[in-house]
């Protein structure tokens, strides 16, 4: 059962975060500084010589999935080159092709593999992946690899496998960010997610509690926030044991027995509502939105007209209106939320947990 008063007792928090995992989910922007320094030592600006025919992103069980289909989101329909997502090494893959790969087991002899074989193939390869092991070993002396200087539960590495992308697609002049703003940005979420701020005034805690005892439905009201839902998702079944449904709006609206029983569920009006009277009430509608153009606000307002009980998740006015910015920010508080939420509920720092957090 979830211990609600747990979360505005900041001693008692400290208690129970044995291993310090609140501390640890605040270091986005540490990991987006490193990372972006260990890119300028690998040589990462070597990938501009000339635009690639296409880019692979290789990806493994872990954070890599929600990187990936962010990464894809933010180029959107007008990359000038194709940007495919696969769990092996395309067979047409090859030197006028750049891939890159994350894995959270550096014993992954899979993903080895396709490595050896992109650089047999003289494809440029850019790891993000611990310097020692298979896959590792597999890109030495071929691949640019980037290894993690913040050390980091692999769960909660989102910020540093996502520095790791945008750095490569930045050298291929996919993308633009500045490092230094978006590691500012972090750092002032991870604040206004301080464990001693009370749940009113704390994002992270609010998203928290918004979820417990339900169901969520993260609905992202644009591509780029749906990529950001489905972390969401991956970040409440690694530290919380919460299931959760994921879906683009228009597609969720296609669903129409589990929309037309969101449309019915409240949010913070009927949290005591009996599930037997009204099976909606164990659903909680969440609607993701960057708000990073008008568009996707007019979109937002309709979307809430039809689910007059959903909450909105957005990043809040004082982040710029970058969706890469907003939606690493989005995906940052997800992350604290769902390490107070499994805090709350009692499903961290269990037996075993302190060891497979950090292996």
């Amino acid at each position: 059962m979830l211990d609600d008063s747990l979360l505005d007792d900041p001693a008692r928090l400290a208690d129970v975060d044995s291993g310090g995992l609140l501390r640890l989910a605040a270091l986005s922007g540490a990991q987006v500084r490193a990372t972006a320094e260990t890119a300028a030592e690998a040589g990462l600006d070597e990938l501009a010589d000339g635009r690639p025919r296409a880019v692979v992103l290789l990806t493994r069980p872990g954070v890599s999935t929600s990187v990936a289909n962010l990464l894809v989101a933010l180029t959107g329909a007008r990359c000038p080159v194709p940007v495919v997502i696969s769990d092996e090494l395309p067979s047409w893959v090859g030197a006028l092709d750049v891939v890159f790969a994350h894995t959270d087991d550096v014993g992954d002899v899979a993903l080895a593999e396709s490595v050896a074989t992109a650089c047999r193939r003289s494809a440029s390869v850019v790891l993000a992946v611990p310097s020692e092991g298979p896959v590792a070993a597999a890109g030495a002396g071929r691949a640019k690899t980037l290894v993690p200087r913040v050390p980091v539960p692999p769960a909660l590495a989102f910020a540093y496998v996502f520095a790791a992308g945008i750095s490569t697609f930045r050298a291929l002049g996919l993308l633009d960010f500045d490092t230094d703003e978006l590691a500012e940005e972090l750092d002032r979420e991870a604040e206004r997610a301080h464990p001693g701020h009370e749940s009113l005034s704390n994002p992270a805690k609010s998203l928290a509690l918004r979820m417990a005892d339900r169901t969520p439905l993260l609905w992202g009201l644009c591509p780029i926030a749906a990529a950001v839902a489905g972390h969401g998702a991956f970040a409440l079944g690694a530290h919380a044991g919460v299931p959760a449904h994921v879906a683009e709006y228009p597609h969720a609206v296609v669903q129409r027995a589990l929309h037309r029983a969101a449309a019915s569920a409240g949010s913070e009006a009927d949290i005591f509502a009996d599930p037997e009277d009204e099976p909606g009430a164990q659903l909680r509608a969440l609607l993701i939105s960057t708000r990073h153009n008008d568009q996707g606000e007019v979109f937002e307002r309709s979307a809430a007209r039809d689910l007059p009980g959903a909450d909105v998740v957005v990043p809040g006015d004082t982040v710029r209106a970058d969706p890469l910015l907003r939606a690493a920010v989005l995906a940052a508080r997800f992350d604290l939320a769902a390490v107070y939420l499994g805090l709350a509920a009692g499903t961290l720092n269990g037996p075993g947990w302190p060891a497979l957090a950090m292996s």
